[in-house]
């Protein structure tokens, strides 16, 4: 069965209000990204939600799409307790569906139709919601600092699709590894001179939208080695 056809209902209604613009802009791309990373999609509602520790990034996701969403709490049942915005719009999230946003998306979510130029903005919204960095000095060379940029997923066909575009984009690989019972978890990882090559795409000015706290991580470890975003 279609999506679409699981919100088909015979009784009449105001027609919908657009509350969204869905014209393609860095701040739409990105809050996309936090989307298909963090974000949930109601299998019989208009219902959008998205989940983080982090206050900021629900601020940022509000800001890009011209909102004001109340930031209330979530409860997961074993004591732990996010953050999450939620709100209902059958226009975006139609819009949402046709660029390949599903429920139940985490382990089925594959490409998504973002316009090449807003590619690395959207990229900078998965690494803000399902990113890390890592770096190390490696004592088998003397001075020799490392540093990784990866991007997690339950979702191989995700993973395997973000790792095309970047090669497309840039001519690096990259890898993927897998952890968890059956490979349930994904990660797609670059290390220093290509990892270097997408932070200074995702942060191509200072002025972007973005988790502060990342972009600082980042900023301090390219300062050990010299460089700059």
């Amino acid at each position: 069965m279609h999506w679409r056809e699981l919100k088909v209902s015979t009784q009449p209604g105001p027609k919908p209000k657009r509350i969204v613009n869905e014209h393609w802009s860095p701040n739409l791309a990105y809050a996309i990204g936090l989307l298909a990373t963090d974000g949930c999609m109601s299998r019989y509602t208009n219902l959008i939600d998205l989940t983080s520790k982090d206050e900021e990034q629900l601020e940022n996701f509000s800001k890009c799409l011209g909102l004001k969403l109340f930031i209330g709490k979530k409860n997961n049942g074993r004591g732990q307790v996010s953050s999450r915005v939620q709100f209902k719009n059958v226009i975006f999230y139609d819009f949402l569906l046709r660029i390949g946003l599903t429920p139940a998306k985490s382990k089925t979510l594959g490409a998504v139709k973002i316009p090449d130029k807003y590619f690395f903005d959207f990229l900078r919204g998965v690494f803000d919601g399902d990113g890390s960095t890592y770096s190390y000095w490696d004592k088998r060379w003397k001075s020799s600092f490392m540093f990784y940029l990866g991007v997690a997923s339950a979702s191989k066909l995700f993973v395997d699709w973000l790792q095309n575009q970047i090669f497309r984009f840039l001519r690096i690989k990259g890898h993927i590894t897998s952890s968890g019972r059956e490979g349930t978890c994904y990660q797609l990882k670059y290390a220093k001179a290509d990892s270097l090559k997408i932070f200074r795409r995702m942060y191509y000015s200072k002025r972007v939208i973005c988790l502060s706290r990342k972009r600082l991580k980042i900023e301090k470890t390219l300062g050990i080695v010299g460089e700059s975003l």
